[in-house]
């Protein structure tokens, strides 16, 4: 077996102390940091123009105030493998977690590395955490100083669409309580009673609200927002995957989401778009609850703010709903930064969401880790037409990986299958320009940023697993035969 590709980097990572650099903050008067992390939500937000209907207007003042980066990208289109970089600064290609299982601090290697919070709290801050930041239901006692508790929420008990797989959690539409019994509310309520409490500084707080992540359940206030025979449906084409490798499909074999046939077919297609924009504006309306006591309590102008999605989301394009695909609408994500330090504007340069874990760093005065494989992006917010050294690179189980430029991205899978599409041109990704000999100096182009480290599984990976070896396919285990029909 070979050495660890880890090692290098923990051992000079578990051993860093932090301390604060003279970038405009004293000792004791360090800006506090507010994490806000969305689950599952793509560019349907005012400051990306994802939807021409989306209504965002807590979102959208942030924006204003802070730097929107239009063009982010997730480094995994999946959450727990998603979360676990932007929260230890490694790759997946170097973790090597791709599934939802297993749970980071179980990997032996990764067992004792410095997390973002943890990174905080060596450098004297108190951290607190509420809602969805990791993805297991584990104990994260170790993880924070305080780790919040929400009241019970009440969850919808009968299931409105009965789709081809998936249990309750794979629904959409009214949900028959209030508002305020909802989880997302109840989160928002302990942060908003945790800064009423006045906590000392410098604080780190991260919270984590689920909506839009399924079930897409609002009440009719939302819902209303947008009137179903107004709703417009994303821009897709019929049999937009004629031009796509197989291998694409083999990424989202056979998942809870339902695909857009079954939308189509059962009259839900503007059902679900209707319950998506809904939930976007609910838990928009969440993170103005907790952004308003920030203020209240005078912290407004003495936090970093940053805001943030674990990875996109398919509301029918390219024929799929969900994530688990290396096209614009499972990577791109919302990435505003906002607070002291932070100027005003817009940066269209390719950025990851592993660049969070620096960027806090630096924009709080701290020792940036040696082993972050992140870039700070204080370079782009102090002049947002900065440009970056590298694209933003997403990868999705072993040896899948997407290079997305200003211009380009280019898409190769583990059988060496290749797509490439002109994002000025053609935003919507609709015509693949992979096989046209014009075209082969792009891809040679784009191929050297490909992660020279592509660590296979580590032990114990499951849930949503792709692997491909010796020209065989296996999801979930079970084999994929040659030919295999296309799970609908």
């Amino acid at each position: 077996m070979k050495k660890s590709i880890l090692k290098p980097l923990l051992s000079l990572y578990i051993c860093f102390i932090p301390f604060c650099l003279s970038l405009g903050f004293a000792a004791e008067t360090k800006p506090n940091v507010l994490m806000l992390v969305i689950d599952d939500l793509n560019d349907w937000i005012g400051p990306l123009k994802g939807h021409p209907q989306v209504k965002t207007p807590a979102i959208d003042s942030l924006a204003a105030r802070g730097m929107n980066f239009t063009n982010a990208h997730c480094q995994t289109p999946l959450c727990n493998p998603s979360r676990t970089s932007f929260m230890t600064g490694l790759r997946p290609s170097s973790s090597g977690v791709y599934g939802l299982r297993p749970w980071f601090r179980n990997v032996k290697e990764l067992k004792d590395y410095v997390t973002l919070p943890q990174y905080f709290s060596k450098a004297e801050y108190t951290t607190y955490t509420i809602g969805k930041i990791y993805h297991a239901k584990v104990s994260i006692k170790d993880e924070f100083d305080h780790v919040g508790k929400a009241k019970k929420a009440l969850r919808a008990k009968t299931k409105h669409v009965k789709t081809p797989r998936g249990g309750n959690g794979m629904d959409w539409g009214l949900y028959p309580y209030k508002d305020s019994d909802h989880k997302d509310w109840k989160t928002a309520d302990w942060a908003i009673k945790t800064l009423n409490s006045k906590p000392k500084g410098p604080f780190f707080m991260s919270v984590g609200f689920s909506l839009p992540h399924v079930p897409l359940r609002v009440t009719q206030k939302w819902l209303d927002l947008y009137p179903l025979d107004q709703v417009q449906l994303p821009a897709m084409i019929k049999n937009d995957r004629e031009d796509t490798p197989r291998f694409s499909w083999y990424l989202h074999w056979k998942l809870p989401e339902p695909r857009q046939k079954f939308l189509i077919e059962s009259n839900e297609q503007h059902k679900i778009v209707q319950a998506y924009l809904g939930s976007v504006s609910y838990m928009d309306h969440q993170v103005g609850r907790v952004l308003n006591a920030l203020k209240k309590n005078g912290y407004l102008e003495n936090t970093i703010v940053v805001l943030f999605s674990d990875h996109g989301y398919h509301l029918g394009e390219k024929e799929i709903t969900g994530k688990n695909t290396l096209w614009e609408q499972s990577t791109r994500v919302p990435l505003i930064f906002a607070g002291p330090g932070i100027n005003k504007g817009e940066c269209q340069e390719p950025v990851e969401l592993l660049d969070i874990y620096p960027t806090l760093a630096e924009a709080a005065g701290l020792n940036k880790p040696s082993a972050l494989e992140g870039l700070s992006l204080m370079a782009q917010i102090n002049n947002p037409s900065t440009e970056r050294e590298r694209p933003a690179i997403t990868t999705h189980n072993h040896d899948n990986h997407s290079i997305r430029t200003k211009q380009w991205r280019f898409i190769q899978y583990a059988d060496g299958s290749r797509e490439l599409y002109n994002m000025q041109k053609d935003p919507n990704e609709f015509t693949n320009l992979a096989k046209l000999p014009e075209y082969a100096p792009v891809i040679k182009e784009h191929l050297k940023w490909i992660p020279k480290i592509n660590r296979k599984p580590v032990e114990g990976s499951s849930h949503r697993l792709l692997t491909y070896e010796n020209g065989i396919l296996h999801w979930e285990g079970e084999e994929i035969k040659k030919g295999a029909e296309i799970p609908e």
